[in-house]
């Protein structure tokens, strides 16, 4: 226990979260060197690509493994967490957030992208992410495993009592549901949707996401809109923040700093390789269309979603009392905006981010257990383990499980980090090969001869890709 304790404690908490600053700036800043700023130089195209239809009736389109990645990443970390940072650090808070995402966005595509080049078949679905390029690429299965458990226990497990938890709470304070009434509720809805297989997963994702975000950013363009002559004060004061020319609540540019890399990391997922288990699943004709979807995500995620809970309570400017945090600060804020039906409003919206999460986080488990042992009984199992989770999320105190959850997660992106360093030039290269096919006007389709020296690539073999296009 006292190692454990000097694991997850404070001061070790801090250093950590320095170690993943340095490894996702150092990486993130690497990768967009190499890619040539992908993630401006080809943002147009995300949106292009986002729409397109798959290649076939086998795996999942573009846009549905897009909601599948965006229903973990959008989650309470969008509203809690970002109430947190700002509460912690200040404004400044969320212009490390917006960093973070700006590089990450690149992160995203080259992690994205090696999901798609060495994902495998499975039945008429496709599966693919960390542990299956860990194997393939580096021949290193038993380190794929490694990973493949702590992302299970992180998102399977841990993440899925934390949103649980949320929501219970939530329901509550507003609601004054009893926390088993709630947690009974989330395991029946969590059980239908799980247990009907990734096309049902995906037909929730894709009606629960685009609802939800839009709800969402419909209310915080009426509060933008109504402070509209405040908007130029906002951006000063998080640029001041940021860099410690004004402290505040937390004080100084490290506290910010790291309250903003840490709520951003946990929200849009860059680097951490949680959605390259999404990307994997969808169905494209070229690995990098998906890399940019994916990108387009963490953009989606932080740039669009975190940024309007950011300014919906600096312009309500209560979070330098230092007196409310979190979700209550959030709720506290959204009142001073559209008055007392603000509560009902923020447990409705906890309600579709964290449930969404909890659907998408399932996913994200079973594709690892699917790496570790493909077994019906496996599966069972891990399924009837994820509701028990959710169901203890709803009535138990999780501060300590939290703290378990950000060393896990610490560990999976430093992993990751490292094997997607590695194997980035794969990344590169299928990215000059959709450039250079884009120029001449083609819709880009991707072979494993494409690059020399390709090796258990084996959903691109050629004849494959051949006998896809036939189809058509």
């Amino acid at each position: 226990m006292d190692a454990l304790n000097w694991l997850v404690g404070p001061a070790n908490d801090f250093l950590w979260t320095y170690v993943l600053i340095g490894f996702l700036l150092i990486i993130g800043v690497y990768f967009t060197i190499r890619t040539k700023f992908v993630q401006i130089r080809l943002f147009k195209e995300m949106f292009r690509l986002i729409f397109e239809k798959k290649e076939s009736n086998d795996g999942v389109s573009p846009f549905q493994a897009f909601t599948i990645s965006a229903a973990s990443r959008v989650g309470t970390g969008n509203v809690t967490g970002v109430a947190l940072a700002i509460g912690i650090g200040g404004p400044g808070a969320v212009f490390w957030m917006w960093m973070i995402a700006i590089i990450g966005m690149a992160t995203a595509f080259v992690e994205s992208t090696l999901a798609q080049v060495y994902k495998v078949k499975d039945g008429d679905t496709f599966r693919g992410g960390p542990a299956y390029y860990m194997q393939k690429a580096l021949g290193y299965r038993k380190l794929g495993i490694v990973f493949a458990v702590l992302l299970t226990l992180c998102f399977g497990f841990i993440f899925n009592a934390v949103q649980s938890n949320t929501i219970s709470q939530s329901f509550m304070d507003v609601f004054g549901l009893p926390d088993w009434l709630v947690g009974l509720a989330l395991v029946i809805l969590t059980a239908v949707i799980i247990f009907g297989g990734v096309k049902r997963i995906v037909k929730v994702t894709e009606l629960i996401v685009p609802i939800m975000a839009i709800f969402y950013l419909l209310v915080a363009f009426y509060v933008v809109i109504v402070n509209i002559t405040e908007i130029p004060a906002v951006f000063m004061l998080i640029i001041e923040h940021a860099f410690g020319i004004k402290e505040v609540v937390g004080g100084g540019i490290g506290v910010a700093m790291m309250q903003g890399v840490r709520r951003g990391l946990f929200s849009n997922e860059a680097g951490m390789g949680s959605v390259p288990n999404a990307a994997a699943t969808a169905n494209v004709s070229h690995p990098a269309k998906q890399g940019l979807v994916q990108s387009l995500g963490v953009f989606f995620d932080t740039m669009m979603i975190c940024s309007a809970t950011a300014f919906i309570i600096i312009l309500a400017g209560l979070y330098s009392t230092g007196e409310q945090s979190g979700i209550i600060l959030t709720q506290a804020s959204m009142a001073v905006h559209v008055g007392s039906w603000a509560p009902y409003f923020v447990a409705i919206a906890i309600m579709f981010f964290a449930f969404s999460s909890i659907v998408g986080n399932y996913y994200y488990g079973e594709t690892n257990i699917e790496f570790i042992k493909a077994h019906k009984s496996w599966m069972t199992i891990y399924r009837v383990l994820v509701l028990g989770m959710v169901m203890f999320g709803a009535m138990a105190k999780v501060s300590v499980v939290w703290n378990m959850a950000d060393l896990f997660m610490g560990i999976m992106a430093v992993m990751n980090l490292i094997v997607i360093a590695i194997l980035g030039r794969v990344a590169f290269k299928v990215l000059d090969d959709f450039s250079a096919q884009r120029r001449k006007g083609l819709n880009p389709v991707f072979k494993a001869s494409s690059i020399p020296g390709l090796k258990n690539a084996e959903c691109w073999e050629d004849s494959k890709v051949k006998d896809r296009i036939s189809k058509l």
